[in-house]
C-alpha cells in the first residue's frame, strides 16, 4: 500500500461510519472511460461508478449543463412547477410505454415508491386487500428498509423487516404460480439481473411472468435501476422480451454522476398516487432533470444503445474465445450490452486474486458473488479499452492455470 493510499484509509477510519470495505484505491480525478490515483497511476474504467457514468467521467457537455444550470436555477423544491422537471420527463417517457414518472433521488427510492404505488393502487383503485410483493432468489433492490426486505440480503442487525414481501426461484414459473395469492399486489424483478451476477432472464419465463400477473390481477414490477438507460442494448432492458411493465424503475446513469431514480408507470397504474401520497424534497430538481434531458439528447445523438448492442456482442464473443484458449478457466459469459459477465472456473479465493491482478495492471471493475467478473463501462467506451482488458484478462488466467 502506497503511502498516499495508506493516508487516505487512515483518515477514513477515523471519520467515516464503516459501511464500504474499499477497493484499494484512491481515485483523485477522471476522464472519459480513466481514472487516476493520487499516485498519479492510471486506470481503465470498466465499472463507471456502477454503472451510473454511462456517458464517461466529467463529460464536457454535462459539465457546461451543470455551469449554466447551476447559475439559473438549482433548487425549489416540488411545491413549484420546473420546466426542467417537465422537459427530462417528456422526453424520458418517450422511450417506453409509461405515461407518467415520479422523481426521486436513487435506484432505492425508486423501488420504494413502485412498492407504495402498487399497494395503494391495489386498495384503493382495485379495492382488493393485496399488499404482498413477490421478488427472485439473488435479487438486488437497494438498502432501505422496504427494499432490503425485498431483496433479503444484508439483513443482519436489522431485523424486525417490514412485513409483506416473498421471494421464489429464479426462473420457475410454477414457483411463481404457487406464491401468487389473494393478497399479491406485485411481482418485481430485474429483467438482467446485476449485483447478483448477471443473469438476463429466458424469453418464455418473461412472457409466462406477463401472462400470470395479467391472469391474476397482479402488478408486473421491472426494475430498470441497472440494465436500463441504454445499458442493456435497448432502452430499457424489458424491450428485449416483448412485454410492457405495469411500472418501472431507473437511477443510476439518469443523470451521469448527479443523484436522479425514477418510477414510471402506466397511466392506470399512476392513479394509485394521488396528491400528498407520497413525495420527495430534493428529486427531480431543476439541476438534476436539466442534466438527465441532456443525457438523453446526447444517448440519441450518438446512437449510443444500438453501440451498447454490438459493442457488447463483440465484447462477450472475445470473452468466449479467450476462455477457449485458456482451457478451465472460463465457465460462462453472460449478460446483454455493455452488461456482462465473465463467471470463472476457478476457486473464489482465485478469483479473487484475479480481480486483484487487474486491478493492478490498471483495470477497474466489479467481482460478483465471489466469481463473475462484471462490466459495466460508459457506453462510449473505446472498443480498444476493451481489447486491452480482453488481452490483460488472459495474460492473469494464464498466470493463474
Amino acid at each position: 500500500m502506497s503511502a498516499s493510499l495508506e493516508r487516505f484509509r487512515e483518515r477514513e477510519q477515523q471519520l467515516l461510519c464503516r459501511t464500504y470495505s474499499r477497493y484499494p484505491l484512491s481515485v483523485v480525478r477522471a476522464e472519459g472511460a480513466r481514472l487516476w490515483d493520487a499516485d498519479g497511476k492510471e486506470y481503465v474504467d470498466l465499472l463507471a461508478g456502477i454503472a451510473v457514468t454511462g456517458l464517461g467521467h466529467c463529460n464536457e457537455e454535462i459539465a457546461e449543463v451543470i455551469a449554466r444550470q447551476a447559475r439559473k436555477l438549482i433548487h425549489v423544491s416540488n411545491l413549484f412547477y420546473q420546466e426542467e422537471q417537465l422537459n427530462f420527463a417528456e422526453k424520458l417517457l418517450a422511450t417506453s410505454h409509461a405515461g407518467k414518472a415520479f422523481f426521486c433521488n436513487s435506484g432505492a427510492e425508486a423501488n420504494e415508491a413502485a412498492i407504495k404505488i402498487a399497494r395503494r393502487y391495489q386498495q384503493l383503485v382495485q379495492g382488493r386487500n393485496a399488499w404482498r410483493v413477490i421478488t427472485l432468489e439473488n435479487c438486488f433492490h437497494g438498502r432501505t428498509m422496504a427494499t432490503l426486505a425485498a431483496t433479503g440480503k444484508h439483513t443482519e442487525g436489522f431485523t424486525p423487516l417490514p412485513d409483506g414481501f416473498l421471494r421464489v426461484a429464479w426462473g420457475d414459473i410454477d414457483a411463481l404460480e404457487r406464491a401468487m395469492t389473494p393478497d399479491t399486489a406485485a411481482v418485481l424483478v430485474e429483467m438482467i439481473q446485476g449485483e447478483g451476477g448477471v443473469f438476463p432472464l429466458e424469453a418464455e419465463y418473461a412472457t409466462a411472468l406477463r401472462d400470470l400477473c395479467l391472469e391474476r390481477g397482479v402488478l408486473f414490477m421491472a426494475d430498470e435501476v441497472q440494465a436500463g438507460m441504454g445499458r442493456s442494448g435497448k432502452f430499457w432492458s424489458f424491450q428485449h422480451y416483448g412485454v410492457e411493465p405495469d411500472l418501472f424503475t431507473s437511477a443510476k446513469s439518469m443523470a451521469n454522476g448527479l443523484p436522479l431514480g425514477a418510477m414510471m408507470a402506466t397511466d392506470e397504474v399512476a392513479r394509485g398516487f394521488d396528491y400528498g401520497s407520497h413525495a420527495t424534497t430534493f428529486g427531480g430538481g431543476a439541476l438534476v432533470t436539466a442534466v438527465g434531458l441532456k443525457v438523453l439528447e446526447i444517448m440519441e445523438r450518438d446512437g449510443l444503445v444500438a453501440r451498447a448492442a454490438e459493442l457488447g456482442e463483440r465484447a462477450r464473443a472475445r470473452f468466449r474465445e479467450m476462455g477457449e484458449r485458456v482451457p478451465g478457466s472460463v465457465r460462462e459469459v453472460r449478460g446483454k450490452g455493455l452488461l456482462i459477465g465473465v463467471e470463472l472456473d476457478l476457486p473464489e479465493d482465485d478469483c479473487r486474486k484475479v480481480w486483484e491482478s487487474l486491478l493492478d495492471k490498471g483495470f477497474v471493475l466489479n467481482l460478483a458473488y465471489g466469481k463473475t467478473l462484471r462490466l459495466l463501462p460508459p457506453l462510449n467506451i473505446a472498443e480498444a479499452d476493451l481489447e486491452l482488458f480482453t488481452e490483460a484478462l488472459e495474460k492473469t488466467l494464464k498466470e493463474m492455470m
